[in-house]
C-alpha cells in the first residue's frame, strides 16, 4: 500500500503536467442521522488538461466504486490512498465514485451527535490535506480549481458550502442543494457543513455591494450565541481589510459557523469560516476572551486575502498566510476591532508561544523546509504563527506601515487567485518601500533561534546592550526610577543593534532602578533583566503605567524561570503579589497560568507541596478580594480550580460552595464550566466521587458536560481508575477527539505521577504502532498527552536511539517532549535549597 503521505517533489511533478480547471463534488449525507451508517456516497468530477499519460488522484475513503475517464469506464486502481489514472488525453473529464467515512477525529467530514437533543451535526476540516478523506482530489495547494458542490441531506437542515445556495429540491429522504461555482480555490479550503444549526443573518454593505453574513452554532447553544457582537466585529473587519488591501472581498457571502469537537481555533474556508464552539461562551467571560475571539475572527478574515486569494505554492511558505494572519489579527483588533490592548496580549501570549517553540531542538526557520505532508501538519506551530507575526511587526516598523500595505496591495493585484513563494512578496514590498530586504530576510526568515538581549550597567561609561545569536534589531530601551512607590519611565533610547555588544551612548545607570530592553516590544527577542531590575519589578511591577512594558517584564520573568535563573518560589511570589493588582486581564491570566506551570513542572520535588498549598491560598484570597462580578474575580475562580487539583487544603470549602451550603463570593456565577473545573480538581485529590460526577451531569447534560464528566471519572486518584483510563485512551477507538483529550486530562490530573509511572515502558512500545494505525491528529494527542514525566531521560533516549527510522513527524514530537522533560529536570535541579 502506498503511504498516505505526499512529498513536495512528487506533488510539484504532478502540478507541472496537470492544469486543473473545475471540480464538481456530489455528497450524499441523508443517512448521517443513523449511527449504524459509517460511510457516505461521494462523487468527484474533475476537468483538467494533461501533458502526461498518467497521474493520480488522492482519496482516503472507504471504497472506490468506479472510475470513468473521458466517458470510458476504467478498472479501479486504488491502493487506499491514491487512485491511479492513465490513458489521459490533452483535455480530460474524470469521474470517481466511492464512499467516504464519517470522522470522529475532527479530520475530514466530522460527525457529532448532540447529547442534549440527539441532533446530528456535520462539518469539514481539511488543512493541510484532508479533503481527500471526503472526495477524490488533487490534494496540493498549487492546483486550484473552480468548485461546484451539490449536497443531499436530511430535510430541515442548514446545508452550507463555500458558495451561495443556488437551487434546492426535494428528493427521497431529504433535499438536494446546489451551490454556486467558486472562484479558484485550493482543495484544503473547500468546505461543507450540514445539520440543524441555529442561524442568525446579517449583512455588510460596501458601496453598491451587499455581502450576506451568517453566524451559526448548534441549536442547544443558541441561547449563548452573542451574534450581534460577532457580526459587529465582522463588519468592522471587512471594512478595514477591503480598504487596507485595496481589493474587494471576493468570496460572495460570509458565513461563520461554530462547530463541536474542533481541533483548531478556526479555519479560513472562504465563505464558510469554521470556529471552535469554545468561542460561544456558555457562562461568564472576560474581556480577554472577547478580545481573543475578535482576534481570531479578524485572523481568519485576513486569510480571505492572505492564503485564500493568494496561496503559497507549497507548505514551505505556510508563513505567507499564517504569519500575516496572526499579525493582522492583532493589528486589525487595535485599528478597527475595538480592542486597543491587543498588542499587549500579543506580547505576552503569542510571543511567549514563539519563544518556547524557538528554543526546541526542532525549531526551524520561518520559511521552513517542508518535504512532505506529515511535516506540514506539525508546522502549524509557534514559529510559523507567532514568531512570523512578531517578525512582521518588526518589518512594518522597518519599511513603514504605509509602504507595507502598499506592498500588500501590489502583491494581491499581481497574484490574485494564484500561488506564490517568498520572493514574490519581498519584491512587492521592496518595490513600494525602496528597501532592500535581502539581508532582513536572511536574518529573520531564513534562520532559526531567538536572541537574548540584556542591558549591562557598568561602573563607568555608557550602558551596553548585549545580544546572543546576533541579528539586526531596531528596538527601544526604557529607563525607570521608583518615585512615590511607583516605577516611572524617565527616558527611552532608540537603538539599532547588530553586534553582540552595542554601547548605549548617553545612557548611564545613575539613579535608574529598572533598565528594560525592548520596552515597546518592537523586536523579537528574549529580554533578560539584571538583578537590580528584577528587584525593582518584584516590588513595583503592577505600578508601571504602560501595559506593553508590563507584558515585556512578565515575559522576561517567565523566561528566566523556565531557564532556571529565577527561582520558582520567587516567580510564584511575584505572581501572587502583582497578578492580583494587574489591570490587564490577559496579563493576569497569563501570570496565573505560568505560576501553576512553574509549580507543576519546575519546582524542586521537596518544595512542590508547600508551594502548591501557598498558591492555593493566594488564589483563594484573591478570589474573595476581587471586585464582585469582575474579570479578575472570574480569572481567580478559574485559577482556584487549577490550584485545588494539586492541594486539597480548600476541598471542604469548595465542595460546600458547589453544594450551595456555603456562599460563593458575591458576584461570582457558578456557571456549568466553572462548576466542572472545580469538580475535576476535587476529583484529582479524592474529594469527588463518580456519584458527584453523575449528579453534575444530570444538571448539565450538554456536550461540554459529557466531556467534563469523563475527565472527572478518570481523575479520581485510584490506581485502578487511572489504569483503566490510560488503556482506554490507547485502545478505545470509539472515543472522539474531544473525549480522548478529556480522558488524557483525567489521567494527568493533579500531576499524580505515582499512579501512572508503571506504564512508561508500554508508552514507548505503543507510540510507533499507534502512529502507523491511527490518524495523525489522534496519534499526536496520544504521543504528546501521555508522554511520561519521568525522573530521567533514559527511556526516551533509548527509544530515539532504537527508532531512528521512525517517521520524521513522530520523531519530532518525541524529541520535543524529551526537550521539555530535560528542561524540567534541569530547572528543578537549579532551584536553591530550601531554608
Amino acid at each position: 500500500m502506498t503511504s498516505a503521505n505526499l512529498t513536495r517533489d512528487e506533488t510539484a511533478a504532478r502540478s507541472s503536467t496537470i492544469r486543473l480547471d473545475t471540480v464538481e463534488v456530489d455528497l450524499d449525507v441523508r443517512d448521517a442521522q443513523d449511527p449504524a451508517t459509517q460511510t457516505f456516497p461521494t462523487t468527484a468530477t474533475l476537468t483538467f488538461a494533461a501533458a502526461a499519460d498518467a497521474t493520480w488522484l488522492d482519496f482516503l475513503g472507504e471504497s472506490v466504486d468506479s472510475v470513468t475517464v473521458n466517458g470510458v469506464a476504467r478498472d479501479v486502481l486504488w491502493d487506499g490512498a491514491r487512485v491511479r489514472i492513465d490513458g489521459l488525453a490533452a483535455h480530460n473529464v474524470v469521474t470517481v465514485r466511492g464512499r467516504g467515512r464519517y470522522s470522529t477525529s475532527g479530520e475530514g467530514l466530522h460527525r457529532f451527535r448532540d447529547p442534549v437533543d440527539g441532533e446530528v451535526y456535520l462539518y469539514t476540516q481539511y488543512e493541510p490535506a484532508d479533503a481527500r478523506r471526503v472526495y477524490p482530489v488533487f490534494e496540493q495547494p498549487d492546483m486550484k480549481a473552480r468548485w461546484r458542490f451539490t449536497v443531499n441531506a436530511p430535510s430541515g437542515w442548514q446545508i452550507l458550502s463555500n458558495g451561495a445556495e443556488t437551487a434546492r429540491e426535494d428528493v427521497a429522504g431529504g433535499v438536494r442543494v446546489a451551490f454556486a461555482e467558486t472562484l479558484p480555490l485550493s482543495s484544503y479550503i473547500t468546505a461543507v457543513a450540514a445539520g440543524p444549526y441555529h442561524r442568525v443573518d446579517g449583512e455588510w454593505r460596501s458601496d453598491d455591494r451587499a455581502v450576506p453574513l451568517g453566524v451559526l452554532c448548534r441549536a442547544s447553544l443558541a441561547p449563548h450565541l452573542d451574534a450581534d457582537e460577532i457580526l459587529d466585529i465582522t463588519r468592522r473587519g471587512l471594512e478595514f481589510f477591503e480598504h487596507a488591501f485595496a481589493y474587494p472581498y471576493p468570496w460572495g457571502k460570509y458565513d461563520q459557523i461554530f462547530v463541536p469537537e474542533y481541533n483548531l481555533g478556526a479555519m479560513e474556508n472562504p465563505g464558510l469560516v469554521t470556529f471552535t464552539e469554545s468561542y460561544v461562551f456558555r457562562g461568564a467571560s472576560t474581556a480577554a476572551q472577547h478580545e481573543g475571539r475578535a482576534n481570531t475572527i479578524l485572523h481568519e478574515m485576513a486569510h480571505m486575502w492572505f492564503g485564500d486569494l493568494v496561496t503559497m505554492r507549497w507548505w514551505d511558505d505556510l508563513w505567507l498566510k499564517e504569519s500575516f494572519a496572526d499579525f493582522m489579527g492583532a493589528h486589525a483588533a487595535v485599528a478597527a476591532g475595538g480592542f486597543p490592548d491587543a498588542w499587549v496580549t500579543f506580547a505576552s501570549r503569542r510571543k511567549g508561544w514563539a519563544y518556547v517553540q524557538d528554543q526546541l531542538p526542532t525549531t526551524h526557520p520561518i520559511v521552513a523546509d517542508i518535504t512532505d505532508l506529515e511535516a506540514a501538519k506539525l508546522n502549524f506551530d509557534g514559529i510559523t504563527y507567532a514568531k512570523g507575526a512578531s517578525v512582521l511587526k518588526q518589518l512594518v516598523a522597518f519599511v513603514g506601515e504605509d509602504a507595507f500595505f502598499r506592498g500588500a496591495q501590489r502583491y494581491f493585484a499581481d497574484h490574485a487567485f494564484g500561488n506564490t513563494t517568498l520572493p514574490d512578496l519581498l519584491s512587492a514590498l521592496e518595490a513600494e518601500s525602496g528597501r532592500d530586504l535581502t539581508t532582513w530576510s536572511r536574518a529573520w526568515l531564513q534562520t532559526s533561534g531567538v536572541s537574548e538581549i540584556a542591558i549591562e550597567r557598568g561602573d563607568a561609561g555608557p550602558m551596553v546592550l548585549t545580544q546572543t545569536d546576533p541579528r539586526p534589531h531596531r528596538l527601544t530601551c526604557g529607563f525607570f526610577t521608583v518615585s512615590d512607590g511607583r516605577l516611572v519611565r524617565r527616558a527611552t533610547l532608540q537603538v539599532d543593534a547588530v553586534e553582540p555588544r552595542t554601547p548605549l551612548e548617553g545612557a548611564t545607570a545613575a539613579g535608574i532602578d529598572l533598565v528594560l530592553a525592548n520596552v515597546d516590544d518592537r523586536t523579537y527577542a528574549k529580554v533578560s533583566l539584571d538583578a537590580p531590575s528584577t528587584d525593582a519589578v518584584a516590588a513595583h511591577l503592577s505600578s508601571i503605567e504602560d501595559p506593553v512594558a508590563r507584558a515585556v517584564i512578565w515575559a522576561a520573568l517567565w523566561n528566566s524561570t523556565r531557564d532556571g535563573n529565577l527561582p520558582v518560589a520567587r516567580f510564584v511570589e511575584i505572581a501572587g503579589d502583582h497578578a492580583t493588582r494587574e489591570m490587564n486581564i490577559a496579563l493576569t491570566t497569563d501570570a496565573i497560568t505560568h505560576a501553576a506551570v512553574a509549580i507543576g513542572r519546575y519546582a524542586a520535588p521537596d518544595a512542590r507541596t508547600p508551594l502548591a498549598g501557598a498558591w492555593l491560598d493566594t488564589c483563594w484570597a484573591a478570589l474573595w478580594a476581587a471586585d464582585p462580578g469582575s474579570d479578575a474575580q472570574l480569572a481567580w475562580a478559574r485559577a482556584l480550580g487549577g490550584a485545588a487539583a494539586r492541594s486539597a487544603n480548600r476541598a471542604g470549602e469548595i465542595r460546600s460552595m458547589l453544594a450551595g451550603t456555603a456562599a460563593a463570593p458575591a458576584g461570582l456565577a457558578l456557571d456549568p464550566d466553572l462548576r466542572w473545573a472545580w469538580l475535576v480538581a476535587l476529583a484529582a485529590t479524592g474529594h469527588a466521587s463518580a456519584e458527584d460526577a453523575d449528579a453534575e451531569l444530570a444538571s448539565d447534560p450538554s456536550a461540554q458536560g459529557h466531556i467534563a464528566h469523563r475527565t472527572v471519572l478518570a481523575a479520581r486518584p485510584d490506581a485502578a481508575v487511572r489504569e483503566a483510563a490510560w488503556y482506554a485512551a490507547w485502545d478505545d477507538e470509539s472515543l472522539t477527539n474531544d473525549h480522548l483529550a478529556a480522558t488524557i486530562a483525567g489521567v494527568r490530573a493533579g500531576d499524580r505521577r505515582d499512579l501512572i509511572a508503571d506504564f512508561d515502558d508500554e508508552y514507548f512500545a505503543r507510540i510507533r504502532p499507534t502512529w502507523a494505525d491511527r490518524s495523525i491528529e489522534i496519534a499526536r494527542r496520544l504521543v504528546v498527552g501521555l508522554f511520561p514525566a519521568a525522573e530521567s531521560l533514559d527511556q526516551v533516549d533509548a527509544w530515539l536511539t532504537q527508532n531512528q527510522d521512525a517517521p520524521a513527524a513522530l520523531r519530532r514530537l518525541v524529541i520535543e517532549q524529551r526537550d521539555g522533560l530535560a528542561r524540567d529536570l534541569r530547572v528543578r535541579a537549579a532551584q536553591p535549597a530550601a531554608r
